[in-house]
């Protein structure tokens, strides 16, 4: 066992503060990684504070793991000691279902295991994930990171990356398209940059005109504040794709009145109230409302490769292990451009 340093939840109410857990030797499919960086999500404030009911304590949150792999396995022969690799929202699957055959394993029949507030299939024994020192984990769920990207930038792909891309291309959108990106926050920063990258002509919604500025600089072609009612006059059945990053509650109707015939909404927020649609808004448009979650291990390979091709990352502000209640706190005023990633090396600050 390798003794870890990690910050952890004790339970719902309590701070994030230094913990220890133990990582296994790897096994022969596994690898050790020593992680340098690790993205905060907002899914881990929601997880860490039980607000979607049944986590697991203590909790070590942290699911946009970059690091370098420090053991591998004797059986493991798609990584060596010293490569960039990364870890993202799950760490194993059945692996027999339809979804994990076809490299859908974020749709796996009994539930992918995820990094963190999961248990381990083998064992039940709770997984630990990124805001810690080191994680062992099989080969079959790990990335390879490119070089282009910097590492601790590249962090942030393996959830709000992916997020973002898993329905830009399963819904086929493409050069010239108009796509809408509804919200401006960790994911809605992505989904700008990725559907640019794809040739999209993209704007951004968003009820803060103090958004327009970021906006444009993030590569959008257009920016429109929601707030103001005329918005949904003049661009009513403008766009082909609405990509909704929001969690909060908010008018899903509004925003269906923007797609074109054919056009398609994908929510990948999930306000704590269930929204009421017009069926009449689908019905006469045919337009599609669905929702989309992240991506298996080949898309998110995908995912990597075409952002290292495309020169995209995430935005980020590097943060140290000691700050990481403070940058909660900030998360939940919107007060990030566009990510916190923690600098594992700071753990030996904070020792």
């Amino acid at each position: 066992m390798h003794k870890t340093a990690a910050y952890a939840a004790q339970n719902a109410l309590s701070p994030l503060a230094p913990f220890s857990i133990d990582r296994r030797e790897p096994g022969p499919d596994e690898v050790l990684i020593d992680i340098l960086y690790c993205g905060v999500c907002h899914s881990d404030i929601h997880q860490a504070r039980d607000e979607w009911g049944g986590s697991v304590f203590p909790m070590v949150p942290g699911h946009e793991i970059v690091g370098r792999v420090a053991q591998a396995g004797a059986n493991v022969a798609r990584f060596k000691p010293g490569d960039a690799v990364g870890v993202g929202c799950f760490v194993d699957s059945c692996r027999q279902c339809p979804q994990c055959k076809a490299g859908d394993e974020q749709y796996c029949d009994q539930g992918m295991t995820g990094t963190y507030n999961s248990r381990e299939r083998a064992t039940g024994a709770p997984t630990y994930g990124g805001y810690s020192t080191r994680i062992t984990v099989d080969q079959a769920y790990v990335l390879r990171i490119p070089e282009s990207i910097p590492l601790d930038r590249a962090a942030p792909l393996l959830c709000a990356g992916i997020t973002t891309y898993s329905p830009l291309k399963y819904y086929g959108v493409k050069a010239g398209d108009e796509v809408a990106v509804v919200g401006l926050g960790g994911l809605g920063h992505m989904a700008v940059k990725l559907a640019v990258a794809m040739g999209a002509h993209v704007t951004v919604l968003s009820t803060s005109e103090s958004k327009r500025a970021d906006a444009l600089a993030l590569g959008a072609h257009a920016f429109a504040a929601t707030r103001d009612p005329a918005t949904f006059k003049q661009l009513a059945r403008k766009f082909d794709f609405i990509i909704d990053s929001v969690s909060g509650e908010h008018d899903y109707n509004a925003y269906l009145g923007l797609l074109k015939v054919d056009g398609t909404m994908v929510l990948l927020g999930i306000p704590e109230t269930p929204a009421p649609v017009a069926a009449g808004l689908l019905i006469s448009k045919r337009r599609k409302l669905v929702g989309s979650m992240i991506g298996g291990i080949r898309e998110t390979q995908e995912m990597l490769d075409f952002c290292a091709e495309h020169g995209v990352a995430s935005d980020i502000e590097l943060i140290d292990i000691d700050q990481i209640n403070r940058a909660y706190e900030r998360m939940l005023k919107g007060d990030v451009r566009y990510r916190f990633v923690i600098d594992i090396a700071s753990f030996d600050k904070a020792a």
